[in-house]
């Protein structure tokens, strides 16, 4: 099993972040990974342009968004993406964990 690389991007002032970060460990813990991940803040010198591309909140695994968009798809602003509970604006647990379950059992 491979261990992912995980980042989160975001704007500072994005009103979902805390619900991708509570997201994202319930994705981790339910995966069973004890696994670190990288935050971005698009507004910081230290994200590359490419990462700035992204919409806030966006996970990637692997270099891959976990909604399966490109970053010239996002850009500036927030995101929003689709559950089966409706529309939320930070990626639903399931669809994180899908990402994970792909890149830890990808060879």
């Amino acid at each position: 099993m491979r261990t992912p690389k995980i980042e989160l991007i975001f704007d500072a002032d994005c009103p979902h972040v805390e619900q991708a970060r509570a997201h994202l460990r319930a994705a981790l813990e339910s995966a069973g990974l004890a696994v670190p991940w990288t935050e971005w803040d698009r507004a910081s010198p230290s994200a590359s342009r490419q990462l700035q591309r992204y919409a806030s909140p966006t996970v990637l695994v692997n270099g891959t968004d976990v909604a399966g968009e490109s970053e010239l798809s996002g850009g500036i602003g927030c995101r929003v993406y689709a559950s089966a509970g409706g529309v939320q604006g930070a990626p639903p647990p399931e669809m994180i964990l899908r990402a994970l379950s792909v890149a830890c059992h990808a060879t």
